[in-house]
């Protein structure tokens, strides 16, 4: 947040040269596992630092916790503490909030979890004003558009928006069958990138991924 690229704040950088929207990271890392979810460790010095983003142009926040099994406990445990205290924490400071309580890909109960999760979520959205939006960050689930009642929800930012609804993380294929989701560039945009292509190969990979994701986001 303060450093300089080109001469340029990044994060007027980012927007004026880039086009692209500079949200800050405000999680101090994860607790360790409990009932099959690792929380978000406490954030001391939250406001101030939240108050900086807004004076820097920062436009949102993004916080992470991890639900590892399908408990009751562990769900909601994700669900109630430290990332719904700094969600709350964002919006008087003005910035948009991203929350990601991701569910490891290689849970055995992830379908379980996600049964648990998205009713927590909706819960939660109902709670909301009509003024206080929050972008949402999930793994893609098991049933193709099991998230629908989230991407419909209207403090999720609609696609028509300056804002998408919800971001996935997870492989490009089935992305494409979640209907109004739209891409993380994380693992997808680095499938198949090694140090042994060389420029050329490279750059031709990479441009397909772009590209795949791109189509893969505009169902």
């Amino acid at each position: 947040m303060d450093r300089q690229i080109e001469g340029p704040w990044q994060r007027h950088y980012l927007w004026n040269v880039k086009n692209v929207v500079p949200f800050l990271k405000v999680d101090k890392g994860l607790a360790d596992e409990v009932d099959g979810a690792q929380v978000m460790k406490p954030m001391p010095g939250l406001d101030a630092l939240l108050a900086r983003a807004v004076e820097k142009g920062v436009f949102g926040t993004k916080m992470r916790s991890v639900i590892k099994l399908g408990t009751a406990k562990g769900v909601q445990a994700v669900g109630s503490t430290s990332s719904s205290r700094s969600v709350v924490r964002s919006w008087p400071a003005g910035l948009v909030p991203i929350l990601e309580p991701e569910i490891d890909i290689h849970s055995p109960s992830k379908a379980e979890a996600e049964q648990l999760l998205k009713p927590a979520i909706l819960e939660r959205l109902r709670a909301l004003g009509a003024d206080q939006h929050v972008m949402l960050k999930l793994t893609l689930p098991e049933v193709d558009d099991f998230y629908a009642d989230l991407v419909a929800h209207p403090n999720v930012p609609a696609r028509r928006r300056p804002l998408r609804r919800v971001q996935p993380r997870g492989g490009k294929r089935p992305l494409a069958r979640q209907h109004h989701v739209v891409a993380s560039f994380s693992r997808a945009l680095t499938e198949g990138l090694t140090v042994r292509r060389g420029d050329e190969e490279f750059n031709a990979a990479l441009d397909a991924s772009i590209g795949s994701i791109f189509q893969a986001s505009a169902t």
